[in-house]
């Protein structure tokens, strides 16, 4: 019986000694755990509407994703270079010839017609045009012999014979030129008698 009462006795003092030890955190440091924050992760893109230390707001545009920004290109698609066809000239419009004047292939004819020389007949009269020589003819007949050129008035006409002086001889709107022409000197007047006629 003895023994037992002891026992209750110790155990009572052990649990006095257990109850007035100071418990606060000051007498006894207690580990400290780093657990890691339980909030929810912010959302993509939330790291750009923090304010920085400047205070000022940086927010992205919304509805745009930093990370996929592309900035605008001009240059080629991907697709390969894009071909661009220039626009069509419009087309070379010339003077008119003045009414009851001869045409460039009336004064072939009237020469062939003549026993003349008019072989290898072309029409070149687009370069009458700004295209071409831009001398601002009606119509532009070459042969091998002589090139007859035709103009919209007499005054034009005048012009282009002076400036041919000694290879060229004008009569009315047309003009024939010997630039090009083998023609021997001795037979230019033939030529130039049968333009006459045809005025």
């Amino acid at each position: 019986m003895l023994p037992a009462a002891v026992l209750l006795v110790v155990t009572g003092a052990l649990t006095a000694c257990g109850a007035g030890e100071d418990t606060s955190p000051a007498a006894a440091p207690t580990p400290t755990v780093d657990v890691p924050s339980t909030d929810p992760a912010p959302p993509d893109g939330a790291a750009l509407t923090g304010t920085p230390s400047g205070g000022a707001s940086q927010t992205a545009p919304v509805g745009t994703d930093p990370g996929s920004a592309v900035p605008p290109t001009s240059g080629p698609t991907a697709g390969g270079v894009t071909e661009r066809r220039p626009p069509s000239p419009p087309p070379v419009v010339l003077p008119p010839r003045q009414a009851g004047e001869p045409t460039g292939r009336e004064v072939v004819a009237a020469f062939r017609a003549a026993g003349l020389k008019a072989a290898n007949v072309r029409d070149r009269s687009v370069e009458c045009g700004p295209d071409g020589l831009g001398l601002g003819c009606s119509e532009l007949v070459v042969t091998d012999n002589v090139a007859v050129y035709v103009f919209p008035d007499e005054s034009s006409a005048g012009d282009l014979a002076e400036r041919w002086s000694g290879a060229a001889y004008r009569s009315g709107t047309v003009v024939l030129n010997y630039l090009e022409a083998p023609t021997p000197p001795a037979d230019r007047p033939r030529y130039e008698k049968v333009l006459d006629t045809l005025r």
